[in-house]
């Protein structure tokens, strides 16, 4: 119990006096002002057309009132001093208004924005900034970017690893967008081209939400409850019935510190980049089901089944160089290429690919950002926003057909089939029955590929960009790069055994 401090000269007054004044102090100290949860501030941005959360903790049994624009809400706390409500659905507005919590005491928000928010997280390639960071290379044309981001309706909200706040004023806090706030605050660049781009199509306020560790994997970002009933995931399920770390993380750890306290703050969907840590561990086999633990948990988190999720699809790099416990082939990154494409199947939800942005395979922190989030925002336009007018995707391998010594390829979204920067089709290779695939020869015809080569007569299978490296070329009339792709199913190594003189060389470092 904590002891009460009672001044002096209550000792000078009657016992009556003495003890109101004692009931006065317990009622003080029983007394709980009014709060709001972090993620409530000023410059706020609230979504549009959808009812509005809003919780915090006031003194048990109290009443308590949030108005905002037309709107007017009271409930009254709990027994533990929880509350919470929703606020009816608003248009879009970029009037800044107050946002007023009424108790015992009074909040005031300033500036408050009604338009659409979204969550970015993931590993290391959505954390990078848009400028310097220890390790990397700063993205293409940072200084000018960061120089031209004076976009007062797009806020940015950054919430520092583990939650903890160790930069000064730039995090856990809504701030509008401008070249000081984007660079101090080391926001993600992917994330920031993204709300960029749906600020410039929709016209409306942004508000972008940003929680990304690099080097971290899928299952500590997990809600630990969404791994049950997944009978592909029992090992992980079991890891957290006991209590016990699964390959040396603790599941949902991640999720507990950020994410978590940013639920239920109303939103409409997330983008995701984070794949490389799993894919170290050769988990493609397993990675579309931890994907759908993960976008199933976090709507469940939010109470929205049918939140938007767009993802990233990893970027070419060499992974086969580095030395792991398992070491890579090069056919597993192209293994995880599958993967997420086959998490396509779960509703509402997208991918950027960019396997047409990397310059240096040795890199696995690409500095072109800017086509990710452009690519994350033509999903978003299309398959949420409704804009049937923009292509969300690039050729997508659709059916094959024989023809004599050659395979005729179709494809989804092809609209404009073209090699990328004009000159012949490349990536491309062919097998027949011995399964030994060869360099090929592709050929434009009409919305058709033809591959063929003049060492296999009898071709059955056709891969395209196959390889952890891949340099293909094949886009359609919106610049959009084809998926890699396979048309076989047979069986692929995705570890190899090192080389004697790999085994000599030094480790690679970590990925940060």
């Amino acid at each position: 119990m904590i002891p009460l401090l009672i001044p002096s000269r209550f000792f000078r007054t009657s016992p009556l006096v003495l003890a109101g004044a004692f009931l006065a102090t317990l009622t003080t100290l029983a007394r709980a002002e009014v709060a709001l949860p972090g993620i409530f501030t000023d410059h706020m941005v609230l979504q549009r057309d959808q009812p509005v959360a809003v919780w915090g903790t006031a003194t048990p049994g109290e009443s308590v009132t949030v108005r905002f624009a037309t709107e007017s809400q009271s409930t009254v706390a709990d027994s533990s001093g929880k509350w919470s409500l929703r606020l009816g659905a608003l248009p879009a507005s970029a009037e800044g208004r107050e946002f007023t919590v009424i108790a015992s005491n009074t909040i005031t928000l300033t500036d408050v924005l009604v338009g659409e928010v979204w969550l970015c997280s993931g590993q290391s390639n959505m954390e990078k900034p848009l400028g310097i960071r220890a390790g990397q290379t700063p993205c293409d044309n940072s200084i000018a970017e960061i120089a031209a981001a004076a976009h007062p309706l797009l806020r940015l909200y950054q919430f520092p690893r583990n939650g903890n706040a160790s930069e000064g004023d730039s995090t856990l806090r809504w701030l509008a967008c401008s070249p000081a706030s984007v660079d101090k605050s080391h926001f993600s660049a992917s994330g920031y081209y993204f709300g960029r781009e749906l600020l410039r199509e929709l016209k409306v306020p942004v508000g972008l939400i940003h929680s990304s560790v690099g080097g971290t994997r899928i299952e500590p970002w997990t809600p630990p409850e969404a791994y049950s009933n997944r009978p592909a995931l029992a090992d992980i399920a079991s890891a957290v019935a006991a209590d016990q770390p699964y390959k040396k993380v603790k599941v949902g750890s991640l999720y507990a510190s950020m994410i978590r306290p940013l639920s239920p703050y109303t939103l409409r969907g997330f983008i995701w980049y984070q794949g490389e840590s799993n894919l170290m561990l050769d988990d493609s086999l397993v990675y579309t089901e931890k994907m759908r633990a993960l976008i199933e948990g976090w709507r469940a988190a939010w109470g929205l089944p049918e939140a938007a999720f767009y993802h990233v699809q990893l970027a070419p790099y060499a992974y086969s160089r580095r030395k792991l416990p398992d070491h890579l082939s090069v056919y597993a990154l192209p293994r995880f290429w599958e993967a997420q494409d086959r998490s396509l199947a779960i509703p509402h939800t997208g991918q950027a690919v960019i396997n047409d942005t990397v310059t240096r395979s040795s890199d696995i922190h690409p500095t072109n950002k800017l086509d990710v989030g452009l690519r994350l925002a033509r999903a978003a336009l299309r398959q949420t926003y409704g804009r049937s007018d923009i292509v969300a995707s690039g050729p997508i391998f659709a059916s094959l057909e024989k023809r004599d010594s050659a395979i005729a390829l179709r494809f989804d979204a092809s609209e404009g089939l073209a090699a990328r920067g004009g000159g012949a089709l490349a990536g491309f290779a062919i097998a027949g029955e011995n399964h030994q695939f060869v360099p090929a020869v592709a050929e434009l015809s009409g919305r058709d590929v033809l591959v063929s080569s003049p060492s296999v007569a009898a071709p059955v299978a056709v891969r395209y960009a196959w390889h952890e490296t891949a340099a293909g070329n094949l886009a359609n009339a919106s610049g959009l790069p084809a998926r890699a792709f396979r048309t076989d199913d047979w069986p692929v190594e995705t570890t190899r055994a090192l080389a004697p003189e790999e085994l000599a060389a030094p480790p690679a470092p970590k990925t940060p």
